[in-house]
């Protein structure tokens, strides 16, 4: 974590993860350039209308494995970015950064369909509401793993 995270309190990210096509595995990055209106690239979304990055806390998924009785590891949700913690805003126009990265909520992520067959049966149920967000990215740049989290104005 950064030092001014540490001083602020502020959500840091603990995970980035892409994939290259639907329904290929997802992989883990250090960082991954945020393209303004078009996404991250090298994931399945980039160039996409609308959802150009999936944010999630890490304590969502912390309470959905207690709810599931296992492990929810960030990778098995398909999200792209997981951060520390806090509530991931859900209100379509509502905006984070994220280091450089300027973000706005697109709408909630309903949990994946694949979620049942990779984090097994009830998966689904754990992670409604649960799932993380959908942004759009505003102001691109690079996002690494140890970004401060921060809610901006709209």
């Amino acid at each position: 974590m950064s030092d001014d995270a540490a001083e602020t309190g502020a959500p840091t990210v603990t995970a980035i993860h892409v994939a290259p096509g639907r329904r290929l595995p997802v992989r883990p990055v250090e960082q991954v350039v945020a393209e303004a209106g078009k996404g991250l690239v090298g994931d399945r979304y980039h160039g996409s209308k609308h959802r150009h990055v999936t944010v999630q806390s890490a304590e969502d998924l912390a309470a959905a494995a207690t709810e599931l009785g296992r492990p929810v590891p960030p990778e098995g949700t398909r999200r792209n970015v997981t951060v520390s913690r806090g509530p991931v805003p859900t209100t379509p126009g509502e905006r984070i950064r994220i280091g450089p990265v300027l973000l706005e909520v697109v709408r909630v992520a309903a949990p994946c369909r694949l979620l049942e067959d990779t984090l097994g049966p009830g998966a689904a149920a754990a992670l409604r509401r649960r799932a993380g967000t959908a942004f759009r990215v505003l102001d691109g740049g690079v996002i690494r793993v140890g970004d401060v989290v921060v809610a901006e104005e709209p």
